[in-house]
Formats: C-alpha cells, sequence, structure tokens
C-alpha cells in the first residue's frame, strides 16, 4: 500500500496540483488536510475521473479533512469528527477503513500562542486523539496529517527562533509522545532517523529556498505495519510551482502482508 498525506491549503485551490500528484504517485491512499470547502464544493467529480472515491469532512473556508482511495478499495465505514474534540463544529478528524487498515487523516489545532486560548484547546484535541489512538490499538492503523507539532529539535530549522513559541512547546511534544506511546510510529523517523528534512515553510521572504522549514507533517503507523514501510519520504517538488500549498506531501509505502 502506498499512502500519502498533504495539508493542501484549499482543495479547490490546489486541485490541479492533487491531480498531478495523483497522477505522478499513484498512491493508493491520500489523506487531505485544510481543504477550505463547504460539503457541496468537494471535487468528487474530479477526484473520480481520477480514479479516485473520496469521503471528506468539509466544514467551511477553514479546516477540512479528506480520505481518498482509488475506486477499487473505495474507503469504508467512514466516521466524521473526534471524539472529544474541543472543537467539534470544525472539519478536523476523519477516519475510514481501505484495504483492512484503519486511516485516520487529523488536522491539529494549530495553538496561535503559548497564552492564546487556543493554545488549550490544542491540547485537549491531542488528549482527545490519544484517547481515539488507544481504542483503535491492536488493528492495522495509520494515523497522518497535519499535527502542528514539530516532534523533535531535529524537525526545526533553528530551534532558538521558536523558543516560546507553539509546535515546539514541551507540552505539545508530551501528548505527542503520548499519542505514540499507544502503540504508534512516526514513519518517517522509523525509516530516517537522522535525517533532517521539512514538510512546511513559511510563505514569507523565501523561506522555502532557504530551508527554513518544520517537519510538522507525520504518518504514524501501528507498530505491525511500521515493520512492513519499505519507505517514508517528502516529496518537496509539490510545494514548488504555480500557487503551492505552504507544506509538501509526505508519501510511505507498506511491503504487503
Amino acid at each position: 500500500m502506498k499512502l500519502a498525506t498533504w495539508n493542501v491549503n484549499s482543495v479547490n485551490a490546489r486541485l490541479p496540483r492533487v491531480l498531478e500528484f495523483l497522477e505522478t504517485h499513484g498512491p493508493d491512499v491520500v489523506c487531505l488536510q485544510e481543504t477550505k470547502c463547504e460539503e457541496a464544493a468537494f471535487p468528487h467529480e474530479a477526484l473520480a475521473a481520477a480514479g479516485y472515491r473520496a469521503v471528506d469532512h468539509s466544514t467551511g473556508r477553514w479546516a477540512g479533512v479528506a480520505i481518498l482511495a482509488r475506486a477499487d478499495g473505495a474507503p469504508a465505514a467512514e466516521a466524521r469528527g473526534l471524539p472529544g474534540s474541543p472543537v467539534p463544529e470544525e472539519g478536523r478528524w476523519i477516519e475510514a477503513t481501505v484495504g483492512g487498515v484503519r486511516v485516520a487523516s487529523v488536522y491539529v489545532i494549530n495553538g496561535r500562542a503559548l497564552d492564546d486560548p487556543m493554545y488549550g484547546a490544542k491540547l485537549a484535541f491531542l488528549d482527545a486523539m490519544a484517547r481515539r489512538a488507544a481504542e483503535l490499538a491492536g488493528s492495522p492503523l495509520v494515523v497522518c496529517g497535519d499535527f502542528n507539532i514539530a516532534p523533535a529539535d531535529i524537525d526545526v530549522y533553528d530551534p532558538a527562533a521558536f523558543a516560546g513559541a507553539t509546535h515546539v512547546s514541551e507540552p505539545e511534544r508530551e501528548r505527542l509522545r503520548a499519542i505514540l506511546a499507544t502503540g504508534l510510529v512516526d514513519g518517517f523517523r522509523r525509516v530516517a532517523p537522522d535525517t533532517v528534512q521539512h514538510t512546511w515553510w513559511d510563505y514569507r521572504a523565501g523561506h522555502f529556498h532557504k530551508g527554513m522549514g518544520l517537519r510538522i507533517d507525520l504518518v504514524l503507523a501501528s507498530e505491525g505495519l511500521a515493520g512492513r514501510l519499505r519507505s517514508c519520504g517528502i516529496d518537496r517538488d509539490f510545494r514548488k510551482g504555480p500557487k503551492p500549498s505552504d507544506h509538501a506531501p509526505v508519501l510511505a509505502e507498506f511491503e504487503p502482508a
């Protein structure tokens, strides 16, 4: 199974790139975040023409998540919304079963600043994720998406520049470790323990070309699946080109069982 996750920062604005990505990589499953559209505006027809069925949790101009799968392995038993989320009105979590694997696409709350109320909401959201991951433990599971957390200093271009900021704070990282402790593995770090790569770069001041990024988009896989990882990497090319998302997609490929 080849799986990808990508914060597209508006699925309709980025639809040509999404279709190009599907044609280039031919993934079996794709998790999208920040789709930013109403339910009626989600591009099901265009994706179906490309050979993919989609389930989406679309709640308007902010947030939004989706799972795409090849039409011959369409998503099943979908579930929208994270139990216990402090922002249930926002589309930030969707689950579906694809090829015997439970897949969740997540867009974690940004948090804004350590003294902002949304930071507390972010921590509560991560706590809810840990509870849900524990409920799903014991079966093949992938939780992937935009976590808005850099797991360690190696995932930050300049840790000193982020001191006292969100995305790197110890409470956030502690909660990510709690999610991993339910039996999940950071796929990228499993195959590239010492590699410095990023998935997000600010649009401003040429941050992408200067290498000023963060690795905040993750593929977490249950231990059994992680043991079958053939590869897990970041495609920087899809951060380039006209009107790119500020995120690059992450791709993971698993050996057959």
